[in-house]
């Protein structure tokens, strides 16, 4: 009796058990293995990436370069680019108005004392004007890149950096931007970066230099803006067209 009553539960408790690792499995199964969320919505860490089959992937020091990687800039857009640098005693700010189309970038830059600088370049060859002026210096590129040209840096520094020289690195919004967050360790000259970058554009919405832990350069474009770039802003002076050419 006592054999037949141990048979018996042993057998209830197998069956029990495949119970348990069916229900199990299934839920497995039935699992969403990706997930996206609205750019807006993430957790704190988090950006969305992977294109046509995004994932959330946590944003640390370890992975912020994967992250990076997976954001591309607009092929089209304007924006206006502030630049703050900062010194013992004083400051100087100023604005760049920026359009991007075709693989052009044109910069106008408002200098001290009103005076416009107009940069045409695609980083092959760049053409430079001022206001007042119709004479048109045009010449090759070189090292001298669209971002150089805004005098911001270039985000995509932050996939040469090594990993031991990223500090911090989270999902975080700036005036309402979404952004990922990158510092660097600060290095032997005692310089600390600090970057913003839009998960929404792909563009770099915020950076910050400090030396020795105080501010020594700002840059700052949160917003495109609503008008696109046109032809005309891609034409020089003397009515030379450049948005279409190779």
């Amino acid at each position: 009796m006592d054999k037949q009553w141990r048979n018996r539960v042993t057998v209830a408790f197998l069956a029990v058990t495949v119970l348990v690792i069916a229900m199990m499995l299934s839920g497995t199964l039935h699992r969403t293995p990706r997930i996206t969320l609205p750019s807006g919505m993430q957790a704190a860490g988090q950006t969305v990436v992977g294109g046509e089959t995004p994932t959330v992937v946590e944003v640390t020091p370890e992975t912020v370069q994967t992250a990076v990687a997976t954001l591309s800039r607009p092929l089209e857009y304007r924006r206006t680019v502030t630049v703050e640098q900062l010194w013992t005693g004083g400051s100087g700010t100023y604005e760049t108005a920026v359009a991007v189309s075709g693989g052009w970038t044109r910069t106008d830059r408002t200098l001290a004392g009103g005076r416009v600088r107009h940069v045409l370049t695609d980083g092959e060859v760049t053409h430079i004007w001022y206001d007042g002026e119709t004479e048109v210096y045009t010449v090759p590129a070189g090292g001298i890149s669209a971002d150089n040209e805004q005098n911001i840096p270039t985000y995509e520094e932050i996939l040469d950096l090594p990993p031991e020289a990223i500090a911090v690195a989270d999902y975080r919004a700036i005036s309402g931007v979404n952004c990922i967050y990158v510092e660097t360790a600060e290095d032997g000259e005692g310089f600390v970066l600090r970057y913003w970058v839009s998960v929404d554009t792909g563009l770099l919405a915020v950076s910050e230099r400090l030396l020795e832990g105080e501010p020594v350069y700002r840059m700052a474009a949160l917003a495109l803006d609503q008008a696109s770039p046109t032809a005309a802003d891609f034409t020089l002076p003397d009515g030379t067209p450049l948005l279409g050419e190779e």
